[in-house]
């Protein structure tokens, strides 16, 4: 694999990998370790304990601090129950776009990081690039934070992180916090004609989802606070997206499995949010008892993702302006890995080619105009890296 692939041969190549966040990313990462590998580029790997999954980090350049980080994860949401018209793991290219999953959100900016990484090896960098492709984001961005902390040891630190996101090549500088609670209700069956004696689950855990949209009401009412105005919706959000429970129509369900999640804005602490679903959680559980005493709410933290918060003359910020002349203020509502970034003390940005309303969508695909403006994105930085 000697020869330097295009940004469109690497999509393809990185789409064939069907790597659902349930499935191993395995046969990604070693594809893109060995082509690495190929043009003299060492990679290291973070893999997951008792999983088979790894996420992949590289450096070219100066051995110093203070290089560019371009980062990605590898994994994708699934197909089943989604009706494509096209193979969902191959690349097909229309007049326009090209359709595939994963060409969105987000291969098709891994695939321009990975042949920037190529680029950069030939180039005369002045500052070095680095490259950090992670697992389990799409299921809470559970794979990033272990990748980050394993390349503080092995790589010179960082000190820009562009998260490639889709956001229509957009310097994207906050989003929302996220974190999640996998709820079990636990009642207990009875006849549902004589319900009385029994708990169900099912409506039990029916007053917690009530108490999601009675949050999103009064969060909606309110005066929205200085850093919540600038995102669309103007608030935290409470979510319930998976539901199962019950065994038949005439039992009172035993048991009650759902997700609830929180969007939580800037300047609103999610620890608080966590509070106060625990405080609901034991009011209903105390209702349940009242009936059954051996009854209960089983919850457990599912993810934390910690928002990303605008930066005052933030480092990653100013370099992707500076490369797309996008001056406007741009926030999004869904989370991502750069606030982990954040977190762990690198600049952090979102910018990507795509629009996320592609993302997780039957007949994914990405426009070639997008694409054609990651790619011009990357020679531009190359060229900046080389000033």
């Amino acid at each position: 694999m000697t020869d330097r692939l295009s940004p469109l041969e690497i999509m393809q190549k990185l789409v064939s990998f069907p790597t659902v966040s349930r499935d191993t990313n395995l046969p990604l990462i070693d594809w893109v370790e060995e082509y690495l590998g190929s043009h003299g580029i060492t990679s290291h790997r973070y893999n997951k304990p008792d999983e088979p999954k790894a996420a992949l980090f590289a450096h070219v350049g100066p051995w110093e601090e203070g290089a560019i980080v371009l980062s990605g994860h590898t994994d994708v949401v699934p197909v089943e129950g989604q009706p494509w018209d096209t193979d969902p793991f191959e690349v097909v290219e229309f007049e326009d776009r090209y359709a595939g999953r994963g060409t969105c959100d987000m291969k098709g900016f891994d695939a321009l990081a990975v042949w920037a990484l190529v680029e950069a090896q030939y180039a005369p960098l002045k500052r070095p690039l680095q490259l950090a492709l992670s697992f389990d984001e799409e299921i809470g961005c559970t794979g990033a934070p272990p990748m980050i902390e394993a390349m503080q040891p092995v790589l010179p630190k960082g000190a820009a992180v562009i998260v490639g996101e889709p956001s229509m090549m957009q310097a994207v500088s906050g989003h929302k916090g996220g974190t999640g609670f996998d709820t079990h209700v636990q009642g207990f069956e009875v006849h549902s004609s004589i319900l009385d004696r029994g708990v169900n689950a099912v409506m039990y855990g029916a007053k917690l989802i009530d108490w999601a949209n009675d949050i999103n009401a009064a969060n909606r009412d309110a005066e929205p606070g200085v850093l919540a105005s600038a995102f669309d919706p103007p608030y935290t959000t409470a979510h319930v997206g998976m539901i199962q429970g019950g065994t038949a129509h005439n039992i009172t369900a035993k048991d009650c499995r759902f997700a609830m999640d929180f969007r939580v804005v800037p300047g609103e602490d999610k620890a608080i949010w966590e509070k106060r679903y625990r405080d609901r959680v034991a009011e209903v559980e105390a209702m349940m008892q009242a009936v059954v005493p051996e009854t209960r709410i089983h919850v457990t933290p599912r993810f934390d993702v910690p928002a990303l918060a605008p930066e005052e003359a933030g480092a990653a910020e100013e370099l992707v302006r500076r490369i797309t002349g996008d001056n406007a203020s741009h926030v999004v509502s869904y989370g991502t890995e750069a606030g982990q970034f954040q977190e762990a003390g690198y600049s952090a940005v979102i910018c990507g080619p795509g629009d996320i309303a592609q993302a997780h969508q039957p007949n994914e695909f990405i426009t070639k105009e997008q694409f054609q403006a990651g790619h011009r994105f990357m020679e531009r930085l190359i060229g900046t890296l080389c000033d």
